[in-house]
């Protein structure tokens, strides 16, 4: 009788999630990260530090705790040419009634400019950047089971250098972290398909997240990680890569790889904000079905 509640609350919150992720936000947020303002966000740049800025304004508007006195977070790495970088992750929480963490995370760095022309990154990763907010607004007035870790990567592009800063630098003990979530190009693609990389070395997942892309209009897809697939396993592709090394269970939410990936035409315009909305609202109830099935992945 009792699995049987919970699998009732687990339903009802499901579908009523759908309803509550902000839809004009969302797509604001999206518009105003992936605007010719921030000149791509490159790692280092002026407008890159810009729209850390933004994002921290809405986690501060959001409500979140942060660690350490601030949501910045700023590190340093040389980059191909044994320069000095400078970067910063944007980390903010809401505790939950347990000590184990779920990390929820989207970088937020793009390419910049070349050759004159600004490559603005809707979909990579202003889309996964605006996604991490809605979530972490849902969740604010919905307090989690267990805690959430959000956190706007920087330097993605350049190596996955902020996933490594964080798991080297920790703001807390990492053995409390016991599942990871990235989101990384959300917002475009035409057949409405979203892959859920991450089950192959944790099946239990699948059985999870089960039916979490019902009435979002999208689809959930597994695959791109096994590593017999050589450059089609999408493991070490994102900020997952680090965590996966680390043992530490994830799921990486993408599209594969469309005609404006890293071209100056990834513009809010091409996106799809249907299936954007969509994906964002399936995301959200992975999350809530891992909050409240947690301990079917992890020992207590």
């Amino acid at each position: 009788m009792k699995k049987l509640f919970l699998l009732f609350i687990i339903f009802f919150t499901v579908s009523a999630a759908a309803q509550n992720i902000d839809r004009k936000q969302l797509l604001k947020d999206l518009e105003i990260l992936s605007s010719d303002v921030y000149e791509g966000r490159k790692t280092g740049s002026r407008e890159n530090q810009m729209a850390a800025n933004y994002i921290v304004s809405q986690f501060k508007d959001i409500g979140l705790s942060f660690y350490q006195d601030s949501f910045k977070h700023p590190f340093s790495f040389k980059n191909r040419n044994s320069d000095l970088v400078n970067a910063t992750n944007l980390i903010g929480y809401i505790k939950g009634k347990t000590e184990k963490v779920i990390l929820i995370s989207a970088h937020y760095d793009h390419v910049g400019i070349k050759k004159s022309l600004i490559y603005n990154g809707a979909d990579d990763n202003a889309s996964g950047v605006a996604g991490l907010l809605a979530l972490a607004k849902y969740f604010k007035s919905r307090p989690p089971e267990n805690t959430l870790l959000f956190i706007a990567f920087d330097a993605e592009e350049m190596g996955l250098k902020g996933a490594y800063s964080f798991l080297n630098n920790p703001v807390l003990d990492n053995t409390r972290i016991k599942m990871m979530i990235n989101m990384d190009m959300i917002s475009h693609n035409n057949k409405k398909e979203l892959y859920a990389v991450g089950t192959f070395k944790n099946p239990i997942l699948k059985k999870i997240i089960k039916d979490a892309d019902i009435n979002t209009g999208v689809r959930i897809l597994y695959g791109h990680d096994n590593p017999k697939l050589g450059k089609d396993d999408w493991t070490m592709q994102s900020d997952q890569g680090p965590f996966a090394q680390n043992n530490i269970p994830f799921i990486y939410f993408g599209v594969e790889d469309h005609p404006d990936y890293h071209q100056p035409t990834d513009e809010y315009q091409n996106i799809n904000p249907n299936f954007f909305y969509g994906a964002t609202n399936a995301i959200l109830n992975s999350i809530i079905k891992v909050d409240h099935q947690l301990n079917k992945l992890v020992k207590k």
